[in-house]
């Protein structure tokens, strides 16, 4: 059922001023000026004909009070659930992700570069998801919790850059920490999470952290929790750019590729996700696939009250009186003080 509120109650306390004039302007011979004219609407000569301007401006000084308070009809609270996914990135922004092994438009681009079109795909073409982002170089940290502001999201992956974190490649402590942020007890079920997927977004070769490869692919499987796991990079010998001190690029060298499939394979093997390529123009279309073959979750995703304010229809209609009451008083004025002034006898002096 519906009911009525008053946001700003305290206006209400103006109504209060309506009887205190009327009781002062009842005691003074002289009147008291609450709206304009209202000085000349207290004077016998308007008064006895018409209590229009007077009456006009007192209710319109009632309604206003009263649509200053808003009024609003609040409806039941109302509940919007919607089924999604909770996922969490994890990105690799170790140096070896600085290999320029790919193009794009004619020109080389890193591995960061090759892998930000996925994230960016995951992040825009999934809104009822909630998505966190974790990064990790030779240590990691929670770049953004579980949230439905993909926009905001969008806007960290490009500010991303390689060189934000000290340098290495810590794939088990960037799992580890993803998979805590999915730590939720309300949403598990006999100590397996559900509704929940890591997608680890790395070029694969860990050599840093406290948390091996293996330690977190544990915890995933003891926590139900599937990793899809995106290599970034080609096999065999790869081009890395060469900086100056200030960062300008000075050229080229060639290294091995440290692009370890095989690990990224076996944890998504391990948890029940899938591995890609990040060179696989199918890839964003595959992940997609083998995700809308898990298992969903329903979560609340926004609660709120329905109000409608109904203030207007106070406050129009009182400045409306306000102005009929004006335009009344000023009327009568102007009616009145020529026939006042035809009717005064004219002075000796003049008449001479």
């Amino acid at each position: 059922m519906s009911n009525l509120v008053l946001k700003d109650p305290l206006w209400l306390v103006g109504l209060l001023a309506i009887p205190l004039v009327l009781w002062i302007r009842g005691r003074r011979s002289v009147p008291i000026m609450v709206v304009p004219f209202s000085a000349t609407w207290h004077r016998p000569s308007l008064t006895q004909t018409s209590r229009l301007p007077m009456v006009s401006a007192y209710l319109s000084l009632a309604l206003l009070c009263v649509g200053l308070a808003r009024p609003q009809r609040v409806e039941n609270k109302q509940e919007v659930r919607s089924q999604g996914y909770d996922l969490m990135l994890a990105i690799d922004l170790s140096g070896s992700m600085q290999a320029e092994d790919f193009e794009r438009d004619g020109l080389p681009i890193n591995r960061l570069q090759t892998i930000k079109p996925v994230i960016q795909a995951f992040i825009n073409d999934r809104p009822s998801d909630r998505i966190g982002i974790v990064v990790f170089s030779g240590r990691a940290y929670t770049l953004a919790p579980l949230t439905f502001d993909h926009d905001w999201l969008s806007r960290q992956v490009e500010r991303l850059t390689i060189g934000l974190i000290e340098d290495g490649t810590a794939i088990g402590d960037g799992l580890g920490v993803a998979l805590s942020r999915l730590e939720q007890v309300e949403r598990a079920e006999k100590g397996q999470r559900k509704g929940a997927f890591v997608i680890l977004l790395t070029d694969g070769a860990n050599n840093r952290g406290s948390l091996t490869p293996a330690q977190a692919t544990e915890i995933a499987k003891a926590r139900a929790l599937p990793v899809y796991t995106i290599g970034a990079g080609r096999s065999g010998l790869v081009r890395f750019p060469v900086f100056d001190d200030r960062g300008k690029k000075i050229g080229y060298q060639t290294r091995p590729s440290d692009l370890d499939e095989g690990a990224l394979r076996l944890i998504a093997q391990e948890t029940g996700g899938r591995y890609f390529r990040a060179d696989d123009v199918k890839t964003v279309e595959n992940a997609f696939k083998a995700i809308d073959r898990a298992q969903k979750i329903e979560f609340q995703a926004k609660s709120y009250l329905v109000t409608t304010e109904l203030f207007p229809w106070l406050v129009w209609p009182g400045l409306a009186l306000l102005a009929l009451a004006g335009w009344s008083a000023r009327d009568r004025v102007t009616r009145r003080v020529p026939a006042q002034s035809a009717s005064r006898p004219i002075p000796a002096r003049a008449r001479s």
